[in-house]
């Protein structure tokens, strides 16, 4: 459940299929024009739109088809019933936490990484991925110390009640003890796609939602094990699916291969501060934003476990729509990392441009199949009536904020791409503090969690007005430039 999921019939499936198709016809064509961008070639419009189309496909279908696999997940543990619904629903804003905190962690290496490889330095981006393991592993360990050392108060801090308090503790310790797998997964993914390859992150990505819906079958409906069942599922996945990952990013890439260096191992000090430069501003955004989506789990619990377990269902069934926002975020952080390296600015600026456009288009369509479809998604993740009511209510409201969303998260990509990350932490987390929450209390006292949602859906278009802005002013090419003077 700490992940999108998916069941073991989906390898077999049209989808599968077409996913497949689709990586195999960009794949070829992507590795020549991501080539372009380093040898310095001009690449006309078609060819930047192809380029554009081929890395974000395949994050696109990974992120798409992990949620969709989600689903079946969630409606394993929903039709346990709503207290069930409720113990993960209650500490899933916490495990949102400390995930976006190792993918901060890695996101600081991997922006370099992209950045040498765009400089056709392949030496020194395989230097950064070696620092990256080491640091990386050191550093989830120490919050699995931290998670075992919580597990039992954290939901109580929550607001939960005794009903679902043991279970949300033990779903929280299993997914504690196997952070270390979900750095190793998460690194391997980000330094592949820094390379440019994105279909193998697809298909990873694919394969560990259809083993996690394996093992939560077998823990949770064979062996009884309820909500520990969940997470035991997902916490077998990530370790099954991680190693194979790291091997194919640390021993099969031809650019990041860790066996083609001969040297002798040496610490960078540059490459950690570096990388504590990109990681730190978006750690604290992460941890500001998480620990106000934690607020704003207080704010719900009180409305009880119904509103609970809607809320919950809704974020899973909106995450269907903002998905390919984040996979064409993908696309762009990559993008304009590799241009940085390769000081091609305007190059560069045109694929901010059109990945931040592309984005909001597809949102937008995404945002009227919520709207219209709303009722049948949340009706797939629980099977309780009122549950199902409120649920929809919320994915309606907000379904119109879903293209500012979009430039939001695009832009946001755009500008970690090019190192620049402080200003934009700071957008995302005056916005979630200052409008949203203070908005979601208020509401909340006369409107219940449908108010929750309005304030949600205010803010999302707020911030993604402020990055429109702070896109068009171009005030992250400032960062790009700084440090284009600096080589």
């Amino acid at each position: 459940m700490f992940i999108r999921s998916g069941d073991s019939s989906f390898v077999g499936s049209p989808f599968f299929c077409y996913h497949s198709f689709c990586i195999m016809l960009y794949s070829k064509k992507t590795d020549y024009l991501m080539e372009s961008i380093r040898i310095g070639r001009p690449m006309g419009s078609s060819e930047k739109l192809n380029l554009i189309v081929g890395l974000s496909i395949p994050s696109m279908l990974a992120q798409i088809s992990t949620v969709m696999m989600f689903f079946i997940d969630a409606s394993m543990v929903g039709h346990l019933g709503a207290e069930a619904s409720a113990s993960i629903g209650l500490i899933e804003s916490t495990t949102w936490l400390i995930g976006s905190l190792l993918s901060a962690f890695a996101t600081g290496f991997s922006v370099q990484v992209a950045h040498f490889i765009g400089a056709n330095d392949f030496l020194k981006a395989r230097q950064v991925f070696r620092h990256a393991l080491i640091c990386g592993v050191v550093f989830s360990v120490c919050l699995t110390l931290v998670g075992v050392a919580i597990h039992q108060p954290l939901p109580y801090w929550l607001g939960g009640g005794e009903d679902i308090a043991p279970s949300s503790s033990r779903y929280f310790l299993v997914y504690a003890l196997v952070l270390p797998f979900v750095y190793l997964y998460h690194i391997s993914e980000m330094m592949l796609k820094s390379a440019g390859n994105m279909h193998t992150p697809s298909v990873m990505a694919v394969l560990i939602c259809v083993c996690d819906v394996v093992f939560n079958y077998l823990f949770i409906y064979i062996l009884k094990m309820g909500v520990v069942g969940a997470a035991l599922g997902t916490a077998f996945a990530y370790v099954c699916v991680s190693l194979p990952n790291l091997w194919i990013a640390a021993c099969k890439n031809k650019i990041l291969n860790l066996r083609q260096d001969r040297m002798r191992f040496r610490w960078v000090r540059e490459y950690i501060h570096n990388a504590c430069k990109i990681s730190i501003p978006i750690a604290l955004q992460n941890i500001l934003m998480s620990g106000a989506q934690i607020v704003s789990t207080m704010i719900v619990a009180p409305l009880g476990n119904i509103a609970i377990a809607a809320h919950s269902f809704a974020i899973t069934a909106e995450s269907l729509c903002y998905m390919p926002g984040y996979g064409i975020g993908d696309a762009a952080t990559t993008l304009v990392g590799q241009t940085h390296g390769a000081n091609r600015i305007d190059l560069c600026k045109n694929f901010a441009y059109m990945t931040v456009g592309l984005g909001m288009a597809v949102m937008a369509v995404m945002g009227v199949v919520m709207y219209v479809l709303a009722p049948e998604m949340i009706g797939i993740l629980s099977p309780v009536d009122a549950i199902r009511e409120l649920g929809t209510h919320c994915l309606r409201i907000e379904a119109f904020a879903e293209p500012f969303f979009a430039a939001s998260i695009v832009t946001y990509s755009v500008c970690v791409g090019a190192g620049d990350t402080f200003k934009p932490a700071a957008i995302n987390l005056g916005t979630m503090w200052l409008v949203r929450l203070t908005l979601a209390y208020g509401l909340s006292k006369h409107y219940g969690l449908e108010g929750v949602w309005m304030a949600m859906a205010t803010e999302l278009t707020f911030r993604g007005i402020l990055f429109l802005v702070r896109l068009l002013r171009g005030s992250w090419m400032k960062s790009f430039s700084i440090n284009m003077q600096e080589r």
